[in-house]
């Protein structure tokens, strides 16, 4: 096992599956039953999930939406999101912990690096919701806040998309994807990996990010097994 403690990110987006919003029972299902695996081989397993298939703060600023209360509530999106990936997983058979930045008595319990931690190591799955608790920032950032947090051996960044490449493949069918690359070469290469603060954040406090796809069943468990299916951004 090459990954013992990970922070998952995924975005709200995926939830959609072939839908046009929303949560698909079908791909959060999928999802589930992937995370199970890992779970069963003793693998600490914290994740982050955006709020994009319900609303996105940015997106409700230029819609007229006050940024700081667009950005709410995207927070309260990732709540209902983390409640969804909960009891799918609970219903699976795991023990799950819901913990929030934006604390939601009696839904979520109040996030702290030590609380997080030490449901890990009983065994739980740790699900962090409601982004830093702050406006003005993405999941992405609260994803790699919450990665240091943990201290997590890797934070994978599940999308639909098998890695990092020189261009968006699914606009530039030339692309080249790249197997492994420093966060400086990422940077200067302007590579889409994650928004600028979330990066620097992990570049930092030298949290390597994986970049891989999540919607091909059995991916997650390739990736923490140490198989290179995507890519690796490290210093």
């Amino acid at each position: 096992m090459k990954y013992k403690r990970i922070l998952l990110k995924l975005s709200g987006e995926a939830l959609m599956g072939k839908n046009a919003y929303g949560i698909d029972p079908e791909t959060l299902s999928t999802y589930c039953k992937d995370i199970v695996e890992i779970v069963n081989q003793k693998v600490e397993t914290a994740i982050v999930i955006g709020g994009g298939n319900i609303f996105r703060g940015l997106q409700g600023a230029t819609e007229g939406f006050d940024r700081v209360q667009g950005d709410y509530m995207g927070m309260m999106a990732t709540v209902i999101n983390s409640m969804a990936l909960q009891g799918e997983l609970e219903k699976q058979g795991l023990r799950v912990k819901l913990l929030s930045g934006l604390y939601i008595d009696p839904v979520t319990e109040s996030m702290s690096g030590r609380k997080a931690i030490r449901y890990l190591k009983e065994g739980y799955v740790v699900i962090i919701a409601g982004g830093t608790g702050n406006p003005f920032f993405t999941t992405d950032t609260a994803s790699a806040l919450r990665g240091v947090e943990i201290h997590a051996d890797v934070l994978l960044k599940g999308t639909r998309v098998d890695g990092v490449y020189t261009a968006d493949p699914e606009k530039v069918p030339t692309a080249t994807k790249f197997d492994q690359v420093t966060f400086d070469e990422a940077y200067e290469k302007n590579l889409k990996v994650m928004d600028m603060t979330a990066f620097t954040l992990c570049k930092e406090n030298d949290l390597p990010i994986y970049v891989f796809d999540m919607n091909t069943p059995g991916n997650l468990q390739k990736v923490v097994h140490g198989e290179k299916i995507g890519t690796l951004v490290s210093n």
